[in-house]
């Protein structure tokens, strides 16, 4: 917990600390999101199936889900600025390597060192954004913090997919591991000492999470979110095969994605304000429904746009879950925070590869969003049975408290 005696750091070191942590969280959005719509370059440079293309993306998820917690756990006595300076040079490493790799196995072995700092550092940024602020405004700089993501979907990845097209992929992870280094440069510089507190007690957070509805929370997030991955990790295929366009037009595809994020971001956030759990339900109904209609959607240009809009929108399952956690964690807050990234990239790994099942068992590339839809309907019934915890819960509390 922050003390309430805590002075906001100044106007002028608040705006550039809040800058250097969305520019970090905008590279690491631009390398988790770009090999998507590269996956066709890349497979090709690299003589691989899509089906085996496939690992690039999974190899990033399973590096996030492995290295949140335990990278969180490891440095708990860093001060924040160490923490995330070390977070993001271990970021840039693993581009770097993406950007030098010749072979399969090599590239796979980089995307996952890049995805081990991944939760870390948003996770902890999201805790420094909050300290450098009163209260009051401690959910406006998290969500400055996590618009560099929104802002990588709409932006980095459709330059990702423009250089992989006109010159070629490895420089789009040259591009992540340029801005990577500057964002190092700017946390060692300009991070304000306000925010350089030390973590918690590792054991603490550790037996805080003996909490159900904090996994159950996060079983809604690892599974119930994995449905979009499904679909963006193979729309480089939609583009040329379901559409039947040139890869040129890959960027437009992928900017209205971009724009699916960000309003689905604004709507998620306004949402969870008003009830978190009826929104994560609407949200989960939301995600089948879409995920259903992208095949009938994507034969067409127009339809193609429309339909990737409309799975990015599914970022909307974010902002309520991020609350709801926050609400049941208790003692784990950055062991949560980090756990949380951690799940959406089971969803990234999870989607991935039910893609992957599509594709290589010869259905239509579209049939990963048919498919996909089962993920968000499993999140469906965990999101059920949360709920059936919460009413057992509160009728035992109403049992053992005494009358008044």
């Amino acid at each position: 917990m922050e003390k309430n005696s805590f002075t906001p750091a100044p106007a002028p070191s608040l705006a550039l600390a809040i800058f250097a942590l969305a520019l970090g969280s905008f590279a690491i959005g631009m390398s988790e999101f770009s090999i998507m719509g590269l996956l066709a370059e890349v497979c090709q440079s690299m003589s691989v199936t899509l089906a085996q293309g496939s690992h690039f993306i999974s190899a990033y998820a399973i590096g996030v889900v492995i290295g949140a917690p335990l990278f969180s756990l490891l440095t708990t006595q860093l001060q924040r600025k160490h923490q995330l300076m070390l977070f993001m040079a271990l970021f840039l490493v693993g581009n770097a390597a993406s950007v030098l790799a010749t072979s399969y196995h090599a590239l796979v072995l980089a995307r996952f060192v890049s995805g081990l700092p991944h939760g870390a550092f948003l996770g902890v940024a999201a805790l420094a954004a909050a300290s450098l602020v009163s209260p009051d405004r401690r959910g406006k700089a998290v969500g400055n913090v996590l618009l560099g993501l929104t802002l990588a979907s709409l932006l980095g990845n459709p330059l990702a997919a423009m250089l992989g097209e006109y010159i070629n992929w490895r420089w789009a992870f040259g591009t992540v591991a340029l801005i990577a280094l500057v964002d190092v440069a700017l946390i060692a510089a300009i991070f304000p000492k306000t925010a350089q507190e030390p973590g918690g007690s590792p054991l603490k957070e550790i037996k805080a999470l003996m909490d159900r509805r904090i996994w159950l929370t996060l079983g809604i997030a690892a599974i119930g979110f994995g449905g979009m991955f499904s679909v963006i990790s193979y729309i480089s295929p939609v583009v040329t095969y379901a559409v039947h366009l040139s890869h040129s037009w890959l960027p437009v595809i992928l900017f209205a994605f971009g724009l699916g994020m960000v309003a689905g971001n604004l709507a998620g956030g306004w949402a969870a304000d008003k009830k978190v759990m009826l929104s994560i339900f609407c949200v989960l109904l939301w995600s089948i429904a879409v995920l259903l209609l992208f095949p009938l959607l994507a034969p067409t240009l127009f339809g193609a746009m429309l339909g990737s809009f409309l799975i990015g929108t599914n970022l909307a399952l974010c902002a309520p879950l991020q609350v709801r956690l926050m609400q049941v964690a208790g003692n784990a807050q950055t062991l949560a925070a980090t756990l949380n990234h951690s799940a959406f990239n089971i969803a990234n790994a999870l989607g991935a590869s039910v893609g992957a099942y599509v594709v290589a068992n010869g259905y239509p590339v579209t049939y990963t969003a048919t498919y996909g839809a089962i993920l968000p309907l499993l999140g469906l019934g965990i999101f059920l049975l949360s709920l059936l915890d919460a009413r057992a819960t509160r009728t035992r509390d109403v049992v053992l408290t005494p009358e008044a």
